[in-house]
């Protein structure tokens, strides 16, 4: 079992990368022994590990209690012995009051080297699949209809760390590790938080809101149908997926179902989309604008996979919290 440095897998995102060809079938049976869940007391953790046992799988959940500090020395070896898959959430995420000196070198630490040091301890323990939770964020804040071989794109610090990550799973799984790459767009549920938080104490105080005029769609993903589709990717096809809810929203729609979920109006008024952009950059918003006004769409496709939870229902869980 390696406990050493990780191995450096990339000196920078390769944005000529792209998926392997898809393969056909379902990829090797994981076996019975346990599945490695990291990062099991997150956002997204705290509904994977129930998921997965309610299908059936022994888990063994690990947080930074159980291995600190995730970087490049971090020793996996204890938490993989006998395991037959690997799901890795844990990650370095936003930081909306960033204090590291160098924030691109905090986030290659963890989501690259870090990462990387997992994949090798766990081909050398004889791990069969990898679960790899990335983000649609490689690819950009915008598009339509994005799929797993448009043009990766990462716009800022921890885009490039989840793209390098994936780069160095394909380059270090070795032959015997199937690999699943997942990356979802906007994740909501119960305690979700960033701005997806801040539109819903907006909607639940009455606020009037210019974006009635706002005419665009975004995938979501309601937790506990991301944590459906991890179950999914311990059994599919090994290849990278975007998995999404089963509607595209416009921002005025999604203000909508909040609000009808929250028992509230929606004070939706019309501004033109110039005058909320530059009501962004005068106010130093213009990135939150940004995500407002823009499209940003996936294919959601994964071989065979459909989310258990409509939109209109994973939006009420969420608003109920």
């Amino acid at each position: 079992m390696s406990d050493g440095p990780a191995p450096d897998p990339s000196s920078g995102p390769r944005p000529e990368a792209r998926p392997e060809p898809r393969h056909e079938g379902a990829g090797r049976p994981v076996g019975d022994g346990p599945v490695l869940v990291t990062g099991a007391g997150g956002f997204v953790g705290r509904a994977v590990v129930p998921a997965l046992e309610r299908a059936g799988y022994r888990v063994r959940p690990v947080g930074r209690a159980e291995v600190g500090e995730i970087h490049r020395g971090t020793d996996w070896g204890p938490h993989l012995e006998g395991v037959t898959a690997v799901v890795h959430l844990a990650a370095r995420v936003h930081v909306m009051r960033e204090r590291a000196p160098d924030p691109a070198a905090a986030f290659r630490e963890v989501n690259l080297y870090g990462t990387a040091g997992l994949i090798a301890q766990a081909r050398e323990a004889g791990v069969r699949r990898f679960v790899f939770m990335s983000s649609i964020k490689v690819l950009g804040d915008r598009g339509r209809n994005l799929d797993p071989h448009a043009e990766p794109m990462p716009e800022d610090p921890y885009a490039v760390s989840k793209i390098e990550a994936e780069l160095a799973l394909r380059d270090l799984k070795g032959p015997d590790m199937d690999a699943v790459v997942l990356r979802p767009p906007l994740v909501h549920g119960p305690g979700v938080g960033g701005n997806f938080a801040r539109l819903m104490r907006l909607v639940a105080r009455g606020l009037p809101l210019p974006l009635a005029s706002v005419d665009n769609a975004r995938s979501l993903i309601q937790v506990e149908n991301l944590a459906d589709a991890v179950r999914h990717a311990l059994a599919c096809r090994p290849d990278t997926y975007h998995p999404k809810d089963e509607r595209d929203l416009s921002t005025p729609e999604l203000l909508h179902y909040l609000a009808q979920a929250m028992d509230r109006p929606a004070r939706l008024f019309p501004m033109p989309v110039w005058a909320l952009k530059a009501a962004g950059l005068a106010t130093g918003r213009y990135p939150e604008i940004e995500r407002l006004v823009h499209s940003l769409t996936v294919d959601g496709e994964m071989d065979g996979w459909r989310p258990p939870l409509d939109t209109e229902e994973g939006l009420r869980r969420t608003v109920a919290g």
